[in-house]
């Protein structure tokens, strides 16, 4: 493996030679490339291999994002945590391991930082140090720059498969059962309005994408989200809104809740709202309110504390509404609750299925129609099943109308 100074060196090199011309093709970058390794290799002796690495490093250098290139390229990755240019971590079949490569300086993992942000039509600077933007391949990225990170710039990012996780494939996974997912499937094309929470991690953004593959073909969804990370394949008529951040003058945000407004007035007949944090929870509760099916997700470690959960963004929204309509409006809007947990085995599982049955006495009424059973441990795996309660759904309205 070639080190870190000699990368270094050979990268200046490139630069010096490539970096003045903004129009240069990719056969005359690669042309300048091989001329420097053929330079280096007769001061000193390269192999085959180090000569491909060092070939591959220094493209990422000038045009891709240096040392994050192969991390993205590997597909056992699913996150990738640069704390410093020295300090980067990822995620590698469900374990946290450090990376032994790094940047060649913080000037160059900032110019990487100003690379996503640019290519998702984003600025980040000191006056506005946090973005969310994604890459090409719809991964989901977090940029902090100092001083609000206090040492160094910081890059996390979220990787999503290739192939669009379905149902049949999480049931394979063990993450919920045939029984429970058929029950689901049956729900999203009656048109239930479904949130599905969970931790950090927990396949909140997954699980909603595989319930978006029941939607009926024939439907019309809107979905809206911070950074478009949904793949939803099947559905011909499908139109995706993502926010805006203010421009420099702090003017033309477009924010979520405005996104839900809109998305009233071009004749929706679903609403997918990737993930409600904020006071657009109200409108997305009065979207539900008026007839729209929908789904959302949200952060929560419990059914019960997704309903908290909500009643707090709404009252933190500056909408001056008493805390019982709150609890009614969300009685009325959301009919089911998917809770996702994250097992120290490091496993992706359904915890419960909960129907939100009802509000009496000042208090939402749950009714947990599945619930997962912990049954043990062996080698490191946890046992156990996604088991059906003796409660029947209440909500029967729409599976009736819808025949099913």
């Amino acid at each position: 493996m070639l080190g870190k100074k000699v990368r270094s060196e050979m990268a200046s090199l490139v630069q010096q030679i490539a970096g003045g011309d903004p129009d240069m093709t990719e056969a005359r970058l690669k042309e300048i490339i091989d001329d420097v390794i053929m330079e280096r290799s007769s001061r000193e002796h390269m192999t085959l291999a180090e000569k491909k690495e060092a070939a591959s490093a220094l493209y990422a250098s000038v045009r891709g994002m240096d040392e994050l290139e192969e991390l993205i390229a590997d597909p056992k990755i699913t996150e990738i945590m640069v704390n410093g240019p020295d300090d980067i971590f990822v995620e590698r079949e469900g374990r946290i391991l450090r990376h032994e490569g790094s940047f060649e300086s913080r000037e160059k993992l900032e110019d990487v930082i100003q690379k996503i942000a640019a290519g998702s039509n984003r600025l980040i600077n000191e006056s506005s140090p946090i973005v969310d933007a994604r890459l090409k391949d719809g991964s989901r990225v977090n940029l902090i720059l100092p001083p609000v990170s206090v040492r160094e710039p910081v890059i996390t990012i979220r990787k999503f498969p290739e192939d669009v996780m379905t149902i049949n494939k999480l049931i394979e996974l063990g993450s919920v059962s045939a029984e429970a997912a058929q029950f689901l499937e049956k729900l999203v094309k009656a048109g239930y309005n479904i949130f599905v929470s969970g931790g950090t991690g927990s396949g909140k953004t997954t699980f909603l994408n595989a319930l978006s593959n029941f939607v009926p073909k024939d439907q019309r969804i809107i979905t809206i989200e911070d950074s478009a990370e949904l793949q939803i394949k099947e559905i011909p008529n499908l139109v995706s809104l993502e926010v805006r951040n203010a421009n420099v003058e702090g003017k033309n945000e477009i924010t979520i809740r405005d996104l839900i407004k809109t998305s009233l007035r071009m004749r929706p007949d679903r609403i997918i709202v990737g993930e409600v944090r904020d006071g657009a929870c109200i409108d997305m509760l009065q979207a539900l309110n008026t007839g729209h099916c929908g789904m959302s997700t949200g952060h929560a470690n419990s059914t019960a504390d997704a309903l908290s959960r909500l009643e707090t963004m709404v009252l933190l929204g500056g909408v001056d509404i008493p805390l019982q309509a709150v609890r009614r409006q969300i009685a009325s809007a959301i009919d089911i609750i998917i809770q996702l947990g994250r097992f120290r085995d490091r496993s992706r599982r359904v915890l419960e299925i909960t129907e939100v049955a009802g509000y009496k006495e000042d208090e939402i009424i749950l009714n947990p129609l599945y619930v997962f059973n912990e049954e043990g441990e062996n080698e490191g795996r946890v046992f156990g099943n996604l088991q059906r309660t003796q409660n029947p759904l209440v909500r029967t309205a729409k599976l009736r109308s819808a025949g099913l």
